[in-house]
């Protein structure tokens, strides 16, 4: 039985250290250049630095992505980039591509780093998995579209030093593997070079060439008709498959999430895979428990994608483009001050005598109530209704660095 890895999705330096600190084996990050996040934060070369070191004193692994389909005005830039990296003192564990010039440049300039191959080069066969091992990679990503049955047989096929990574949980494209032309049909920003607006969460309709102006019912309720409009993939019921399976990396996807997602979504998997690998009677039991803690984060109704077969029009989601939010994120505990008040940094409202919940990296969760709210300039505050202004706050008892404030939403709607 291999020991999987975790794998988390950060979009910058404090989403890394949440990460981290939550019970990620390793990170996944995004350069300012050559990922397929360009809307993401992201990290400058400094923060990749910092990056690395923090997740290295912890024992954690970081991979670089550098995924994009490389145009020929891409290709000395890459270069530049991958030098950069191979100078650091710390560099990262890997670098994810997708790209064969990109590869081999690669190859070239950090022969030292592991290459792993990312979803995006539709990997379905064990035969493209020997090809890659046989030019060096050390992990390719399985495309999305596999099945369960389909990757224990890749797994029978390829030699044991090759690593399976695959996504466990988080959203899915409508196009194969996520290389999709809607984007840059409909607004001129190429999904494949990062860029990618969304319009798969679009509202359409359908019109019957001979009979225009005419806009056929698919499944519509009164703001129109979301025909791409996929649910999320969510595995956490069945870690048991995914070990049998022989996958060596759980994947988690969402490098544009909050603190808050990549806090939930990491202990929740970690708790989980912890659990099954002690006992598959304690991961049975608990079961109720990990549904309730990745429902706790923002999310697209669950589904189990291709894992166990072509999937049904249940695992789309036609009548709205909502995500179900039971939680807001307000801020992570960074330190105190001289006053003994916590700093954080505010990423939504909250106000004095407000009761929100601390959720820990040891999950022993708890409800609070802020007393107090302090500025940078010592000045009391009623309510923090500027976002990212750094505040100090008094909840009446202690707290940790890394420690999360978050509030439980009524109706559990949002966008």
């Amino acid at each position: 039985m291999r020991r999987p890895e975790l794998l988390l999705p950060a979009s910058s330096l404090e989403v890394l250290k949440v990460a981290v600190m939550y019970g990620a084996d390793a990170v996944y990050i995004g350069g300012e250049a050559y990922g397929l996040r360009a809307k993401a934060k992201n990290f400058s070369m400094g923060e990749i630095a910092q990056g690395i070191a923090f997740a290295h004193a912890r024992g954690v692994k970081v991979y670089v992505t550098a995924n994009i389909l490389a145009h020929n005005a891409d290709l000395a830039g890459v270069r530049g980039y991958f030098e950069e990296l191979a100078a650091m003192e710390q560099g990262p564990d890997a670098l994810i591509i997708s790209d064969p010039g990109v590869f081999a440049i690669a190859r070239e300039v950090c022969p030292g780093t592991e290459i792993h191959i990312s979803t995006q080069a539709n990997n379905t066969n064990y035969g493209t998995y020997r090809f890659w091992y046989a030019q060096g990679a050390k992990r390719v990503v399985s495309a999305r579209e596999l099945s369960l049955v389909e990757i224990r047989e890749i797994r029978e096929h390829i030699p044991q030093e090759l690593e399976i990574e695959t996504f466990v949980h988080g959203a899915m494209c409508i196009s194969y593997s996520g290389r999709c032309l809607l984007s840059n049909y409909f607004t001129g920003r190429d999904a494949n070079q990062g860029a990618c607006t969304h319009p798969c969460r679009w509202k359409y309709a359908v019109v019957e060439e001979s009979r225009p102006n005419e806009y056929l019912p698919v499944y519509e309720n009164e703001r129109g008709t979301f025909l791409f409009n996929s649910r999320d993939l969510c595995m956490i019921e069945h870690i048991p498959e995914l070990l049998d399976a022989g996958i060596d990396s759980f994947k988690i996807e969402g490098r544009m999430k909050t603190a808050l997602y990549v806090a939930t979504v990491a202990r929740s998997y970690r708790q989980a895979i912890d659990d099954c690998l002690q006992s598959r009677e304690l991961y049975r039991e608990r079961l109720p428990w990990y549904m309730d803690q990745v429902s706790d984060c923002t999310y697209r109704r669950f589904s189990t994608g291709f894992f166990f077969g072509k999937p049904s029009d249940e695992a789309q989601i036609y009548d709205n483009s909502t995500y179900v939010r039971e939680y807001t994120y307000l801020g992570t505990i960074e330190g105190r001050n001289a006053e003994g008040l916590y700093r954080v940094e505010q990423r939504n409202k909250f106000s004095v005598g407000e009761r929100i919940e601390v959720m820990t990296p040891g999950g022993a969760d708890r409800n609070v109530v802020v007393r107090r709210i302090v500025d940078e300039d010592g000045r009391d505050m009623e309510s923090a209704p500027h976002p990212k202004q750094t505040l100090f706050v008094d909840v009446g008892e202690p707290l940790e660095q890394y420690d999360i404030l978050r509030r439980k939403e009524e109706d559990g709607e949002g966008r």
